[in-house]
C-alpha cells in the first residue's frame, strides 16, 4: 500500500462548507420522510416475500400488488386504544419508545447516501453531516437506542417485559462486542472513521474483499442487533409474549415498531457504507459506463446504487425470518462468547500484523490481505458449519433425550425442553399431590369406620 494514497483517501471527507441553514433542514426532512416511507415499503416487502417463501399470496388486495396495505395498518395502530400501567414508574416508561425512535432516527445522518450534488445552485453532499469519529458516533446512538428497550421493560414492573429487557441486555453486551471488533479492521485498513472518507477509500477495492471474515463477523450481528429471527430472544412470542414492549399499547407500541424496522435499515445502510463501497457502483458498472465515457459515481445516480445495496441486506433481513429458527438462550450466548469475539480478535491481530509489516518492509497490502481473507473465511465457515459427524434420527433423538435426565438448564441457562426431554416435577405440584393422596386416605377411612 501506498501511504501517501492511503493517507489520501482518509483525508478526502465530504466538504460541508458551502451548506446553509436551509440545506440542513431540507436534509434533516427528507431523512426523516426517507425512513418512513422506507418503513412502510419494507413492511409490505416483508409480508410478500414471506408469503412467497411460504407458498401464500400475502397482502394483495389494497392497493396494485398490495402495496398500500401498510397505510391501513399504521392508521389502526395510531388509533388504536391507548392506555398507562397503574404500577408503572410513570416517567420511565413514557419516555422509553422515545428513546429508541430517537437514536434510530438519528443514526443516518452521517451515512453518505452519495457524492456533491447540486440542490438549488449551491454544492452539496448527499450526506447530513460528518465527523472524523462519525463511526463512534453511529456505535454510541446504537448502544443507547437499546436502553429504550431495556428501560421500557423495566419500568413496567411486570415479569415477561422484564425478562425481555434483560435479554436485551445481554443481548446488546455479547453482540456489540464482536460488532465493534469486526469494525475496527475497517477503521484501520481505511486511515479514518468518517464515513464519507471509508467510502473514498473503497474507490478502488471494496472492503468486503479485503476483509471478508469481519464482513461475515458483522453479518452475523446485524441481526443479534436489530433482534431479529434467529436473535429475537428479547421478543420471543412464544416465551414471553412480546418481550420488552408487552405492557405497550397504540403509539408507545408502535414507537418500538418503528424503530426495530428502522434499525434494520441503518444496519444495512452502515453494511453498505463499510463493505460494499457505499454509494460507488464499483469496478463492474464503472468499466460498463466508460464504454460511452459516462461515469456511474457522479450526479444523482450514486443514490440509486446505495439504495439498491441497502435493500438487498432488507432482502437477507426478510430471508433469514423465513428460513431460520430461534437459537436457544445457551447457544445464542455460546455463538457470541466462544465464537463471534474471538473470531474478530483474531482477524484483528491478522490485519494489525500486515500493517505493521507493511511499515518495515512495504508489501502489497491488498494482494495480501486477499489471500488472508478468503483463507481465515473458509476456515470460520468451515468451523460453523462443517459437522462429519453422523447425525441420529430424529426419532433417536427423542428417544435419547427421554432417556437422559432433563433438569431445565444447560450451560448454566435455563432452557425449554426440547422433543423428548420432560421438566423434573415441581416441588410445588409433588407437596400437593402428598397432601391430596393423605386426604384421599383418611377420607376412605372414616367411610370404613
Amino acid at each position: 500500500m501506498n501511504p501517501a494514497t492511503g493517507l489520501a483517501a482518509a483525508n478526502q471527507v465530504a466538504d460541508f462548507s458551502r451548506d446553509t441553514w436551509w440545506i440542513w433542514v431540507i436534509k434533516a426532512v427528507f431523512i426523516i420522510v426517507f425512513l418512513i416511507f422506507s418503513v412502510i415499503f419494507a413492511l409490505w416487502f416483508e409480508r410478500r416475500l414471506v408469503a412467497k417463501m411460504q407458498n401464500r399470496l400475502g397482502p394483495n388486495t389494497v392497493g396494485p400488488l398490495g402495496l398500500l396495505q401498510s397505510f391501513p395498518d399504521a392508521i389502526k395502530l395510531l388509533f388504536k386504544e391507548d392506555f398507562n400501567l397503574k404500577g408503572a414508574d410513570r416517567f420511565v416508561y413514557l419516555t422509553a419508545p422515545a428513546i429508541s425512535a430517537l437514536c434510530s432516527f438519528t443514526l443516518m445522518a452521517v451515512i453518505p447516501m452519495g457524492p456533491q450534488v447540486s440542490v438549488f445552485g449551491i454544492r452539496t453532499p448527499l450526506q447530513l453531516t460528518d465527523t472524523p469519529v462519525s463511526m463512534l458516533f453511529i456505535l454510541a446512538v446504537a448502544a443507547l437506542g437499546e436502553y429504550g428497550l431495556v428501560l421500557g421493560g423495566w419500568s413496567a414492573r411486570s415479569t415477561l417485559p422484564l425478562y425481555g429487557s434483560v435479554r436485551s441486555a445481554t443481548q446488546m453486551i455479547s453482540y456489540e462486542l464482536a460488532q465493534g471488533l469486526s469494525l475496527v479492521t475497517v477503521f484501520i485498513l481505511s486511515r479514518t472513521m468518517a464515513t464519507s472518507g471509508i467510502v473514498s477509500s473503497q474507490a478502488e477495492l471494496w472492503n468486503v474483499l479485503l476483509l471478508l471474515p469481519a464482513f461475515l463477523v458483522y453479518l452475523v450481528t446485524m441481526f443479534g442487533e436489530s433482534n431479529r429471527l434467529p436473535f429475537d430472544l428479547p421478543e420471543a412470542e412464544g416465551e414471553i409474549v412480546a418481550g420488552a414492549h408487552t405492557e405497550y399499547s397504540s403509539m408507545k407500541f408502535g414507537w418500538y415498531y418503528l424503530s426495530e424496522y428502522v434499525n434494520m435499515l441503518n444496519l444495512s445502510m452502515v453494511a453498505t457504507t463499510l463493505f460494499f463501497g457505499g454509494w460507488r457502483a464499483g469496478p463492474v458498472l464503472t468499466w460498463i459506463y466508460s464504454l460511452w465515457g459516462g461515469d456511474p459515481n457522479t450526479g444523482w445516480i450514486p443514490m440509486l446504487w446505495f439504495v439498491l445495496k441497502m435493500w438487498t441486506f432488507m432482502g437477507v433481513f426478510v430471508w433469514a425470518r423465513g428460513t431460520l429458527l430461534r437459537f436457544r438462550y445457551d447457544q445464542f450466548m455460546r455463538l457470541g462468547w466462544r465464537g463471534l469475539i474471538p473470531a474478530a480478535l483474531i482477524w484483528l491481530a491478522i490485519v494489525m500484523t500486515v500493517i505493521g509489516i507493511d511499515m518495515v518492509f512495504p508489501l502489497n497490502v491488498h494482494s495480501v490481505l486477499i489471500i488472508l481473507s478468503l483463507g481465515y473465511s473458509a476456515i470460520l465457515l468451515i468451523w460453523a458449519l462443517g459437522d462429519d459427524t453422523v447425525k441420529p434420527s430424529q426419532a433417536d433423538l427423542i428417544r435419547m433425550r427421554g432417556e437422559e435426565e432433563f433438569t431445565g438448564f444447560e450451560y448454566g441457562y435455563p432452557v425449554p425442553p426440547l422433543p423428548g426431554q420432560h421438566l423434573p416435577p415441581s416441588k410445588r405440584e409433588t407437596v400437593r399431590g402428598s397432601a391430596a393422596d393423605i386426604s384421599v386416605t383418611e377420607e376412605l377411612e372414616t367411610k370404613n369406620v
